[in-house]
């Protein structure tokens, strides 16, 4: 019990003493602060956005189920191109043609495949209108596939979709932009000054990958193409597999039958390359990684930048410190404090001043989180391993160097530290 109550003792003497060098030295203290306060502030604000990134992302890719893949006319790559076909050969791939997608809708391994032609138009409903609000084609497969919830309102049937009939369903936001409290349903808005009817309402789970959440709205591919201009050449599609025991399996067969069968209507031959794209959910979440990766980097570097230059601080006060007190340490190696018992008070002063920074950082970081979520299509989020880390981080920091000028003070000789003047 004397132990613990000794342990805490020097803790509570030691923020006391950091308390009162930040009260007396305000700018070298402040500086110190500063520093470890960026440093945590970046690893707090990058982790919220990020989490919030991946949590998009995994609500996308589950939204079409996990063995759903797609095809399209070009690959997802990051190979230098500089826009001509001699460095982007895949420019010569020819569309996706309503022959081909019939043939992969026959395939016994395959339970659905559905278009989709991403455009964007200008929309308005009487007064309210959005300059350029994304619209996106589908085939009737789209419920299927993607499974949104639309409420109030319906889902454009099997044959709206075949005959380009004039229907919209639109997401949540553009109903809130466009309508307010009026019930859209029923109403007619104009894309591009031509009609569509709003026959529902979804609720639009799209992630940042996908171009975050905006105002959206669904049409039948063939009046996307018919009466918005969108060019039907940029078509591409969502494979669902049929279900099965071992879905892996099933998607890797399906697959092989896609690529079969558009390789085998396009006469390719053995050694000639595809010239068509399949992209699975795992080759999505590989070019997610490679263009988040960057993200990571730099985090990790402004943030080590941050501690460093709070750590410096650190050094720079705790020495500083350990100079105007050299007589207090002698006086208290004098009455039997032993050089554990001085590290351990420095140390905690160290610690102490990192902390603060560390809390101001967190709070700061708490707040850029809710100006990401408000102001930004990321739904940032402070994952609790978060807080850990970045208050962990500024801990060690201050004790790592906080350990120089405490080793310095715990080595004082009490002679030559009590003559000090």
């Amino acid at each position: 019990m004397s132990f613990l109550t000794t342990r805490l003792s020097a803790v509570t003497e030691g923020v006391r003493i950091a308390l009162d060098a930040v009260r007396s030295n305000k700018v070298r203290a402040g500086l110190t602060i500063l520093g470890i306060a960026v440093g945590v502030f970046v690893v707090v604000s990058m982790s919220a956005a990020v989490h919030g990134i991946n949590e998009s992302v995994a609500k996308d890719f589950a939204s079409t189920g996990p063995t759903t893949f797609f095809v399209s006319r070009y690959p997802i790559s990051f190979e230098n191109c500089d826009g001509s076909e001699n460095s982007c050969k895949w420019l010569r791939n020819p569309p996706l043609r309503s022959g081909e997608i019939a043939a992969l809708r026959r395939l016994s391994t395959v339970e659905a495949v559905g278009e989709r032609l991403d455009w964007s138009a200008k929309v308005r409903f009487r007064s309210q209108e959005l300059p350029s609000a994304g619209v996106e084609g589908y085939s009737a497969e789209w419920t299927t596939i993607s499974a949104p919830e639309v409420y109030p309102g319906r889902a454009f049937t099997q044959a709206e979709a075949r005959t380009g009939a004039r229907v919209a369903v639109i997401s949540t936001l553009m109903a809130e932009r466009l309508f307010g409290e009026v019930d859209p349903i029923g109403r007619t808005i104009a894309m591009n000054d031509v009609p569509f009817e709003v026959i529902g309402v979804f609720k639009d789970n799209s992630s940042f990958l996908s171009g975050g959440e905006r105002p959206k709205a669904v049409v039948p591919v063939t009046a996307l193409v018919r009466y918005i201009g969108a060019r039907e050449s940029n078509i591409g599609l969502a494979v669902k597999p049929r279900e099965s025991v071992t879905p892996a399996l099933q998607r890797d067969l399906a697959i092989d039958d896609v690529t079969a069968t558009l390789r085998g209507l396009r006469g390719a031959r053995p050694s000639q390359e595809s010239s068509f794209a399949i992209i699975t959910q795992d080759k999505l979440f590989e070019t997610y990684n490679q263009i988040f990766g960057l993200f990571f980097l730099v985090m990790i570097a402004l943030s080590g930048v941050g501690l460093i230059v709070g750590g410096v601080g650190v050094v720079a006060i705790m020495m500083i410190s350990v100079t105007e007190r050299t007589r207090e340490i002698g006086v208290r190696k004098a009455l039997g404090a032993t050089r554990a018992t001085i590290l351990w008070q420095f140390l905690v002063e160290a610690a102490t001043l990192t902390g603060i920074g560390g809390a101001i950082g967190l709070f700061v970081g708490w707040i850029g989180s809710l100006l990401i979520r408000n102001f930004t299509p990321i739904n940032a989020s402070i994952p609790p391993l978060a807080v850990v880390v970045a208050l962990g981080a500024s801990a060690v920091t201050g004790i790592l160097f906080g350990m120089l000028p405490a080793s310095r003070a715990a080595r004082l000789d009490p002679v030559e530290a009590l003559r000090y003047e």
